[in-house]
Order: C-alpha cells, then structure tokens, then sequence
C-alpha cells in the first residue's frame, strides 16, 4: 500500500503534459564521454527500461525499475557508485532528496529534463516565483563511474559532460600563485618518482654500465622529461600529462638487451676504457638509433594525420588488456629480486600497500599525504631500515669482504652469506661518491647512434603501442581536467608531437622513448591537480634537479631488491589502471569479457611458447634467471634463411603487449556489438570546439600559433 502522507504524494504536472523524450536518455559513461544518446546509453542490468515519471512542478524525472535517478541516489564514494535509498512499500522515493558534496552546502538537487541535441542543454532554470521571474536552479550532480575520484565524484553538465569542476583543487587553465603552483608541482612529480627514474636502475645494469653510468642516464631522463613535458603542454595536447620513459617500452629494450649478439659483446670487452663499460657504450648507442627512427615515424603519422584515422580502430577493449599485458608481463622481474633480501623487500611491499591502501583516507593539513606519496614515503623509509641494520653489522660475515668478486672467494663460509652482503647491505653503492656536483646532459653523450634495421623494426612497432597508450590517458584525463574531450586533431597532434620528444630522449640517449606515463591518470584523480602551469613549472624544478650530479647520484644508489619490490607495486598499478578503461565500454558484456580474457590469456601463453621454444635450462650462465624469458632471439621459433626477419618475429612475438594488443585489435573491430557495448571513444568535434570558447582555450597552441596552422585540420581543431 503506497504511503499517505501528502509531502510524499506524487504532484500532478502542468496541462498538457509534456511529451516524452524520442530517446533514452544517457547515463552516466554517455555523459562522461559526450556520446551522443540517440545511439546508446550504457546498458547495464540496472540501468535498461528508463521510463518518465510525472512529478510536481519539475517534470520529466527518469527513472528505471529497479533504482531511482542518479540524481537522488546517495553516493557511495568508495566505489564511485551511488547507493539507492530504502524504499518505501516496495515504491522508490522520487522526491528530492540532500546529495552530501564535500565543500559544498546541501541544497536540493532537482532534475531536469536534458535537451538531447548536438548543442547546448536547456537552461538551468525552475518553477515561476511570486514576482513572476524564474527561479535559477543549482547544478545537479550526477553521479557516475569514476573509479580515480576518491571525495566528490565529477559533476556533469546538460551537454552530457563532466562539469567543471567541483571535484579538482585546481583545474586546467587555472593560475592560483607562484607558491602554491610551485608546491602542487613538485607534489605531482614526488607521486609519480617510481615511473620517472625505476626504468634506468633496471636497464643500465643489465647492459653492463656502472654506478657512474647510471647516475648520468638517470639526470638524462630527468632532464629530458622536463623539456618534453613543456613541449607537450604548449604543443602537444596541452593536457597537464608527464612526459617519461614508459614501461611499454622496458621489454623489448631488455629483449634487445639480452639479444645473443649483444650477449657475446659483453663477453669479450670486459676491461674498462677511460672509465666507461664499451659494452654499455656500444648497446646504448644501437637503442638510440632504433628510438630515434621509430620516433620519427610516429611522429610523421602524428602530424600527417593517419593517427587520428588509426584512433577510430583504438577503443576501451583494446587499450585495457594491452596496458594490463605491460603490467603482467614482468612477473619474472618481481618478485624473484624482492627474494634476494626478503627483509626488506618485503617490508617496502607492505609500507606501499599499507600507505596506499590502508592509510589513504588519513588527511594532514588537507592533503592525503600517504596516498599521494605512498612510492617516495616507502622508499625513504625502507631505505632508512636497511642502512640502520647495514651500520648495527646485521650482514657483517667475518672473514667476507662484500668488494671481493663472487668468482674469486674461496671460503664456503663466505659464498653462502656473499648474496645477502650484496643485495641487503646499503653501502656497496659508490654512486653519490662519484657523482659530479654539476653536470649538463647534452646530446650525442654516448657517441654517434647506430642504426641496425632489425631493432629500428622491433622499435617501430612499439612506439605504435606506446601511442595506443598515451590514447587511453587522453581520454580519461581530459574528462577529468578539462571541459570536454580533445578533438582527433588535437590527438594528432599529441601523439605528433610525443614522436618528437622520443626523438630527442633519442639523441639524448635515455635508452627509451618519452611517451605519457599511464600513471598520470591515477596521480592527477589522487591530488585533485589539474593545472598546466603547475605541471610546467614542476617541469623547470625537474630541469633544474637534472643539473645537480648527485640528485641521480642519490637515485642511483637505491638498492636493487628496493628498486624490484617498488616496481611489483608500479607494475600491479600499471595492469589495474588498463583494466579501469573498461569502465568506457559495458564491461558485464559476454562480447567483451571474451576478447579481454583471451587478449590477456594468449598474451601470456604465446610469448612464454616463443621463450621456452628451443631452450635448455641454464644454458646461457652468462644472463640472470630473471631475464632468461628475453633472450629468444636465438632460440625462436622462426628459423627462416633470413636472420634479421627471424630476430624480428621472435622479438615481437615474445612481447606480451604486441599480442595483447593484435588479437583485441582484430576481435573488437571484427567481432559486432553496439557502439556503447564496445566503449567507443568520443572525442570533440572541430565545429563544437570552434563554438565554445571554453574548448577552444583548453586546446588551442599559445602564441597564436593555432592561426598560423588552422588550415591543417589534423594538429588542431
């Protein structure tokens, strides 16, 4: 029986009653992405069956059969969800109701019916008043799936897309002082410290160079990061994203690392020639050559505008298990270094997970400090533990000497302990000692690149994947910061302009591309940062901080088991944050459930049959256990008279992300679904982002040099 009381009777509407809407209206991944509604909305089980409900004097209240509007759910943000209040004899409450918004007062929350058009939405105004003017009405807040929004979910507006902005601190275009710029600055570059310097400690060892040459390649990644990131936020797609060596790179780097060629390299030039591994030396100078020349080809299909058609094939279900595959693939890296010293391995584990996840919520000063700085905060206190048990003599082993070669001792006392005196202890480390105060990377440092075709080849093909990437953190950060979407110009033009930047990571020799780091996505949703101003001017410190020798002196001597255990964290992050682009797409959907789960699947069973194809255990003593699965060249598979078309496929195919990223390419665009099933991309078209100004200032290139480039369609609107 349906309650009594009057303030819950439904109120008739005005005569005549206005007609109902001619489509569904859309839900909430329809209006984070600006999809256009007459062809789908999201169809999830609680979201199918909309009907239009009459109320009083504000009409048009969609509702469904199961739930209420969005707009008088309570939201869960926990979840980013929102939870349905109890009902009332079976009947849901359709009455408006308080939403809690932190920092804003609770006022009621009408709904309104949508204008469902290309244009603008109706205005936002109420029932007539006593003089006969109308009544303006607050924003409603409508509460949708964002997984990154810890406090207040994004608001949307009639349009269908995020409103800016109650849920950021600063937004894009903002400019709140010198001081607090340079602060969220500097904060947005602690948060991501694991992507920005992890990637060097792991490759410069592995082809031979010294604390010394890690200290320099680490100043050069800082270095080239800061210039890249104020070229991408000027040029680029002017979004507030780092630019840094990206882990979709790692693989194939240490899969040319490790190549049988490299490997005899190593072998015969163990003498050092003016302080400087020739090893090293000469394998840098082969990744240069290969990064300089896939850049410039992604750069050409950036620019000439093939990206923006080649972007029409890239949706949600095929950036998710290609990230993921990234992430999953160095599973053989992890925890294996982790088990080296576990007492402290371990331990930075459980400090990460702890800050991260347990601690998250705790504030000091307004600022989630163990959230946001739950890698660099880890670090330092991991690092802190160990030197304490490395200066009470917990790895003293009397008679060993740590500086004497494994080779070379000869008391069996002294080989079963020479592991835990290498790997726990913090001092075996002369990087800081050796490290020059000031120090200018500049280009060439190495020597002049060499080019080898077969690992330009290997190359080219994953700048491709590394754009597929950086496609992902263009959607999902622009609807964070920014009004509304970029157009596909401005993603040719971003993806034009990283090909740019991996040219010059290239002559600077950083051993990889610079492309957008994934993880930006996380950290710009965590600090509620939007601005560009404060990314750049992070960029200048980091610039600065590059000149300073000893800061990558000090990075350089990070232990390896901490250096593995922060990296089983980034790693997990990195597959956690692919699979979030599936909120996009109708993630319950059999359609999509199949492609990523074979996507992931064959992802990690095709490249394990390319790696163990013709090997024999303990083979090849020369390489660690732990990068064993990376030296396939010699043992693939394809075994054609063509050497270099042999090391190529059994390169690629040994790659987890490249068979992720084929087989999800081929399924999702042969496969049939509905566009909303499939998560389509929507980006901004050139005529809206023309009419609005508030598009137009987001993306438009400063110094009017838009103007002088309008006529090229794919680098702007």
């Amino acid at each position: 029986m349906a309650s009594s009381d009057p303030s819950k009777r439904h109120r008739p509407g005005p005569w005549p009653p206005i007609p109902e809407p001619d489509v569904v209206p859309s839900s909430s991944w329809a209006k984070k992405t600006g999809f256009k509604p007459k062809l789908s909305g999201e169809t999830n089980a609680s979201d199918s069956g909309q009907i239009v409900m009459p109320r009083g004097k504000d009409q048009g209240v969609v509702v469904t059969p199961k739930a209420v509007d969005q707009s008088v759910r309570q939201p869960d943000l926990e979840s980013g969800r929102v939870r349905v209040p109890p009902t009332a004899n079976g009947v849901a409450e359709i009455e408006r109701t308080q939403v809690p918004v932190a920092g804003v007062v609770d006022k009621e929350q009408p709904v309104r019916r949508r204008k469902e058009s290309d244009g603008g939405g109706v205005p936002r105004s109420g029932g007539p008043v006593s003089n006969g003017q109308v009544r303006a009405e607050p924003p409603v807040v409508h509460l949708g799936r964002n997984e990154e929004v810890i406090d207040v979910l994004p608001m949307i507006d009639d349009d269908g897309f995020v409103a800016r902005h109650s849920h950021m601190k600063y937004e894009l275009r903002d400019v709140p002082g010198f001081v607090p710029i340079g602060l969220y600055g500097l904060q947005h570059y602690l948060s991501m410290l694991g992507s920005l310097i992890l990637i060097p400690l792991v490759i410069v060892p592995a082809m031979g160079g010294n604390h010394e040459d890690t200290s320099i390649v680490v100043s050069t990644v800082l270095f080239v990061s800061g210039m890249t990131t104020l070229l991408h936020t000027n040029f680029g797609s002017r979004l507030p994203l780092i630019q840094g060596p990206s882990f979709v790179y790692l693989a194939p780097v240490l899969a040319i690392i490790n190549s049988p060629e490299f490997q005899g390299l190593s072998q015969n030039l163990h003498e050092q020639q003016l302080g400087i591994m020739q090893n090293f030396k000469h394998i840098m100078k082969e990744l240069q050559g290969a990064v300089i020349i896939s850049s410039a080809l992604q750069a050409l299909l950036g620019y000439s505008g093939f990206m923006s058609l080649f972007s029409r094939l890239i949706n949600p279900v095929v950036v998710s298990p290609t990230i993921a595959a990234v992430g999953l693939s160095f599973y053989s890296y992890g925890f294996p270094q982790v088990g080296t010293c576990l007492e402290i391995g371990v331990a930075q584990i459980l400090l990460v997970i702890i800050f991260s996840l347990y601690l998250r919520k705790v504030s000091v000063f307004g600022h989630r400090i163990f959230l946001i700085y739950a890698v660099p905060l880890g670090l330092v206190i991991t690092w802190a533990g160990a030197f304490l048990l490395t200066e009470a003599g917990a790895y003293n082993y009397k008679g060993c000497d740590v500086n004497v070669p494994a080779s070379n001792i000869i008391s069996e006392h002294c080989r079963k302990h020479v592991s835990r005196m290498k790997h726990c202890r913090v001092d075996t480390s002369h990087a800081i000692h050796d490290s020059p105060w000031f120090r200018v990377p500049y280009p060439l440092q190495w020597g002049t690149p060499i080019f080898n075709f077969k690992i330009v080849f290997v190359m080219c093909v994953v700048s491709i994947i590394a754009s597929v990437d950086s496609v992902g953190s263009y959607h999902a950060s622009s609807l964070l910061v920014a009004s509304r979407p970029p157009t596909r110009g401005v993603l040719s033009r971003g993806l034009g302009l990283e090909g740019i930047s991996s040219v010059l990571a290239g002559l600077w020799g950083t051993g990889t591309g610079s492309t957008t780091l994934t993880e930006n996505v996380h950290t710009i949703a965590v600090t509620k940062m939007g601005s560009r101003r404060a990314v750049e001017l992070g960029a200048c410190i980091l610039i600065l901080l590059s000149l300073v020798g000893k800061v990558g002196g000090i990075i350089a001597s990070i232990p390896v088991v901490m250096v593995a255990a922060l990296l089983c964290f980034m790693w997990a992050m990195l597959a956690a944050l692919g699979l979030s682009n599936l909120r996009y797409s109708e993630a319950g959907s059999s359609r999509n459930i199949i492609i990523v789960g074979l996507s992931l699947f064959l992802s990690l069973s095709i490249p394990a049959y390319f790696q163990q194809y013709g090997s024999t255990p303990n083979a090849d003593s020369s390489v660690p256990s732990y990068f064993q699965p990376y030296v396939v060249a010699s043992h693939g598979p394809f075994r054609s008279k063509y050497g270099g078309l042999n090391y190529v496929m059994n390169t690629l195919f040994s790659l987890h992300m490249v068979i992720a990223f084929l087989i999800a390419l081929i399924l999702d665009n042969t496969v049939p679904g509905s566009p909303h099933e499939r998560g389509v991309y929507v980006w901004s078209e050139s005529e809206t982002a023309r009419r609005e100004p508030a598009v137009a200032k987001d993306y438009e290139l400063p110094f009017r040099v838009g103007k002088v480039f309008r006529w090229v369609k794919w680098v702007g609107f």
